[in-house]
């Protein structure tokens, strides 16, 4: 058929899919255990004390820390997903990355207060070469019209959520209660194991990520490498620098990533709303995403506090006991995950049957209100454990209930909303500019959680779920200016 990939992948099928499918799905659900099991005991183990195995960092530090190791993370899908497409393919680009990832953990496995922090270097760098090049991957095993590409989709997205539900439970239970190394470290074990299927199931993928899409050749492949080089070099000068200036300390660290971030977006954005080759239509619906963009981050910002702010209430004000046993405060962690697998099918459903009738501006509207909610929720538990007493758990079920039905209403439909906005020439860069608004959010967020310190918990929660409301309110009295802007993409 016209459009479909020009090869049909080799060997039998499993129930109608591709075999490789099942390579792809457990090379994703290691790399998403690593992520998520990272997440789940970082802030805890940065603020436990030094006789506890942690590094008695500050509250503040060690949330900022957290929320630009996500930002990181997302980021590096920009230039990962560059080096697939113009250097070495998306096939070798996931190998590299699962073997780095797998070195970062096995780094982080090693008993010392500096392997952590390089450990995590590693895994951004892992993550970044992986995540967006094995979900390009997948598509490639599907002819671009066939009925069961979604399913295949849903199938890998499993994948996602059984490693983000399973992460916490073991990272939490090995880093809580026998050694936070151990903890960091469960991950290589598995990440190699994944890595080995991912080579061993090699032939099944046939032609999928074997080549690079828009290959670097010649001249302008050597002009790219030495930018590259030249930049690699410019970063160890800083690095230098601040070193022997005595500033290179961790807040310092965070608060350069955190400005990059931020730039980084604004530079990408700049230069598409200047490009002089696109369309009056192309502009305009630049102009509209520029909002979505804005609202994706101030989403993300709340929502991927989960894992410090949340995370820390969970550990030191809630009660964790039942039937005599304490569980790792962490293991709250798979909440999210759960409720995803069982509320995505749910809101797909409703969107389905909604149709045009409800638009992607107020889906976004609807995500950011009760993205607000959940922090609304948060300060009534908050304020119930003012003088040191201990809520259920439930309460955090709860807020994250909220917030898995505000991420389901904006996350799936910003996805879509990118592909469907995207001018022809930024088609494949737009998918990494939807994972920078991650970034920012997760970057700016990093900074706001600092404040969760110093602030009052109930005023805290309060005053940052009112302004996610807010957003949402202003983002539906934008709707009908930013479907106008849109141009017929509902």
């Amino acid at each position: 058929m016209e459009g479909d990939p020009p090869y049909r992948v080799a060997g039998p099928t499993v129930l109608g899919h591709p075999r490789a499918l099942a390579t792809l799905f457990l090379t994703e659900m290691w790399e998403r255990f690593s992520f998520y099991g990272m997440r789940a005991i970082l802030v805890l183990y940065l603020t436990a004390s030094v006789a506890d195995g942690g590094q008695a960092l500050d509250g503040a530090t060690a949330n900022a820390v957290y929320g630009t190791y996500n930002a990181m993370v997302y980021l590096m899908a920009l230039p990962g997903g560059w080096v697939a497409d113009r250097l070495v393919g998306a096939r070798r680009s996931v190998l590299w990355g699962g073997v780095v990832i797998a070195a970062g953990h096995y780094v982080m496995a090693v008993p010392v207060d500096w392997s952590v922090f390089a450990g995590m270097a590693l895994i951004v760098v892992g993550t970044g070469l992986l995540k967006p090049n094995i979900s390009t991957m997948v598509g490639d095993l599907y002819p671009r019209d066939s009925p069961r590409r979604d399913a295949g989709f849903s199938i890998f997205y499993m994948g996602i959520n059984i490693g983000g539900f399973t992460a916490p439970l073991v990272t939490g239970l090995l880093g809580e209660r026998i050694n936070w190394h151990l903890g960091f470290g469960a991950a290589a074990v598995g990440m190699t194991l994944g890595v080995v299927l991912y080579v061993l199931g090699g032939r099944g993928l046939g032609a999928a990520g074997a080549h690079p899409a828009d290959p670097l050749l010649g001249a302008e492949r050597r002009r790219a490498l030495t930018r590259v080089a030249v930049g690699v070099v410019v970063a160890g000068l800083v690095v230098a620098a601040l070193a022997v200036a005595g500033l290179f300390t961790v807040n310092t660290v965070v608060n350069l990533l955190t400005v990059g971030t931020v730039l980084v977006a604004v530079g990408y954005f700049a230069r598409i709303m200047t490009d002089r080759e696109l369309s009056r239509t192309e502009h305009s619906r630049m102009r509209a995403y520029l909002w979505l963009f804005v609202f994706a981050a101030a989403f993300w910002l709340i929502y991927d506090q989960a894992g410090s702010v949340l995370n820390v209430f969970a550990a030191e004000r809630t009660d964790r006991t039942v039937a005599g046993f304490t569980f790792p405060a962490s293991w709250l962690q798979s909440v999210n995950p759960i409720l995803i697998i069982i509320g995505a099918p749910l809101f797909a459903l409703l969107w389905l049957r909604l149709g045009h009738r409800v638009g992607t501006p107020a889906k976004f509207a609807v995500g950011l209100v009760l993205n607000g909610l959940s922090f609304v929720l948060m300060s009534v538990a908050a304020q119930a454990a003012v003088g040191g007493d201990l809520v259920s758990p439930w309460w955090l079920v709860a807020v994250y209930a909220v917030q898995v039905a505000g991420e389901l209403s904006l996350s799936p439909v910003g996805l879509s909303a990118t592909s469907r906005l995207a001018p022809v020439k930024y088609a494949s860069q737009m998918m990494g500019l939807w994972f920078l608004a991650v970034a920012v959010g997760d970057a700016i967020g990093g900074q706001v959680a600092r404040l969760a310190v110093t602030w009052p918990a109930p005023t805290y929660f309060l005053t940052f779920g009112l302004a996610s409301v807010a957003c949402g309110l202003g983002a539906v009295m934008l709707t009908r200016h930013l479907r106008t802007l849109m141009a017929g993409i509902h």
